[in-house]
Parts: C-alpha cells; sequence; structure tokens
C-alpha cells in the first residue's frame, strides 16, 4: 500500500482519519482558496480538494493523498469561517429557524500514477430557533471562529441542530469517511 497522506492541517480532520486505524502523515498544502467567479460551491470544494492533493504530489510522488474542502451554503450564499465574534454571531443570527447546506469536496489523489477520483458530499443541518442570549453563550464557551457555519458540530455545536439530513455525519466535521473508505478500497487499501 502507498503511505497515506492527509493534505490538510485541520486537527478535525486528522481526528476523523484516524478512526480508520491506518497509519497516515499530514502535511498542509499552500493554495489560493478564492472563489472563482461564476464557480457553483460544489465545483469550488470539488476544485479545491484536488488542488490541495495536486500541490503535494511533487514533494510526496508515491503517496495516496487525501485532499478535502468545505463550505457552508446558506440561502444561496456561499459562508466561509468566521474568524471573529461578531461574525460568528451573525451566522448564528442568520441560521436560527433554517436550514444550512454543508458541501465537503473529497479526493484521493494517487501520486504515483497521477490518477484521482473526486466527489461531492452534502450534509444539511436543520438548526433551532436560537435566543441571542443563547448564541452568545454558545459563541463564549466553544469559540468556533475556524468553522463554516461558526459551530463545532463534534462538540456542544450540536445543541443547536433541530435535525440533520444527510448520508455522512462525518462530512459534517470535513472529512467524509464513508466516501473516503470506498475511494481507499477502489485504490486496493485494506481497511482493518
Amino acid at each position: 500500500m502507498l503511505p497515506l497522506l492527509l493534505a490538510s492541517s485541520s486537527v478535525y480532520r486528522r481526528d476523523l482519519l484516524a478512526r480508520l486505524r491506518l497509519p497516515f502523515s499530514c502535511s498542509s498544502p499552500d493554495i489560493d482558496e478564492s472563489h472563482r467567479p461564476g464557480e457553483s460551491a460544489i465545483e469550488l470544494v470539488k476544485r479545491l480538494s484536488l488542488e490541495k492533493a495536486r500541490a503535494l504530489s511533487a514533494s510526496h510522488p508515491n503517496h495516496l493523498i487525501i485532499g478535502s474542502d468545505q463550505v457552508a451554503v446558506f440561502d444561496g450564499q456561499i459562508i466561509g469561517k468566521p474568524h471573529t465574534h461578531d461574525k460568528a454571531r451573525q451566522q448564528l443570527m442568520n441560521a436560527s429557524g433554517n436550514s444550512v447546506s454543508f458541501l465537503t469536496g473529497l479526493c484521493l489523489l494517487n501520486s504515483h500514477t497521477g490518477l484521482h477520483q473526486t466527489d461531492c458530499i452534502s450534509f444539511t443541518v436543520h438548526m433551532r430557533t436560537l435566543s441571542t442570549e443563547q448564541i452568545e453563550r454558545y459563541l463564549l464557551a466553544e469559540q468556533p471562529y475556524d468553522c463554516a457555519g461558526s459551530f463545532k458540530a463534534e462538540g456542544l455545536g450540536v445543541s443547536l441542530f433541530q435535525r440533520t439530513e444527510g448520508d455522512d455525519a462525518t462530512s459534517l466535521v470535513g472529512l467524509p469517511l464513508i466516501r473516503l473508505v470506498s475511494m481507499l478500497l477502489a485504490e486496493g487499501v485494506d481497511i482493518p
């Protein structure tokens, strides 16, 4: 089996990949993650997941490289990581009582052959109606400023949900393991 490389510095993605009990290393690619004019959210995450994997292929020529990228979509608009308390508050106020879709692009690139598999996995969160006080308490408790949509689904963020909808809950955290296992199996990787 070729060594696995996760093209990410995300602790969340690293923790998810560790669930598969396969040895892997991590490296953070340096790419431009700008949204191109006219590019749909699905096209964006698929392109970025492939670009992240390709960015590391020259320095890791005999690896299976996993690239992933995620955006949240609310009311037809891409919303990214808030980075600040004020932006996180606004994102959660907008999402309160509404639905937010998370699109996660996934790529598995065989840097030896140059062949790759890409996909986009969708997951929808239906939010509870939240008061300003609930939002403030949540933000102070978890500070999810590096998370698209302003919550951590793997933590206290689930308390904000009315319900969820999708085939792979791990995609919400940023690495769709069910689809990744299928890709790895297609590359001949034995999953314990």
